[in-house]
């Protein structure tokens, strides 16, 4: 199984099939709750990010496209180590391919410009890829816990990065 299949297979499990939570404010085309149309998500392919789109009706062959040329291109997941890889992609899903960046740049000791260019990728690359893995994701539960979803959904997303945590430790 290449990289990006493996990635994807762990993001899809924790994305899950279609929902349309509407206390979940990615699950409106405007972004916000109430705002727009509930169209929800699937895939973790949300109405707030692709408004356009036919949620219900996405397949997992359109989902893995997306996702390829949205999540992983961006945060460069061919160029760097399977764990890195897979911390990157998964966040850059959960909160964005430029916060995903940010979090490993921070992690290596690098500018956070949410852009892995060639100095993070050479850090990213020659530092230890497991540790680096994981400071990436206390970043990331750092940053959850501030969020205004805390209270609703923070349990949801310490499960998510636990399991991460684990399955990057294989």
């Amino acid at each position: 199984m290449d990289n990006f299949s493996r990635c994807l297979a762990f993001t899809l499990n924790a994305e899950g099939g279609y929902t349309d939570n509407a206390a979940d404010p990615g699950n409106w085309t405007g972004g916000e709750v109430g705002r727009g149309a509930l169209h929800g998500t699937k895939f973790g392919i949300s109405a707030a990010a692709y408004p356009n789109l036919d949620i219900a009706a996405l397949t997992l062959p359109d989902a893995a496209a997306i996702y390829r040329r949205d999540y992983w291109t961006p945060v460069q997941g061919d160029a760097l180590l399977l764990p890195l890889a897979m911390v990157a992609f998964d966040a850059a899903v959960n909160a964005g391919p430029r916060r995903a960046a940010m979090w490993l740049q921070q992690a290596a000791g690098q500018i956070a410009d949410g852009i892995l260019g060639p100095a993070s990728l050479a850090a990213l690359n020659t530092g230890n890829p497991q540790a680096l893995a994981q400071e990436a994701l206390v970043r990331r539960l750092m940053f959850y816990t501030n969020l205004p979803g805390w209270p609703h959904f923070g349990l949801g997303w310490l499960r998510r990065v636990v399991k991460l945590a684990g399955e990057i430790m294989l």
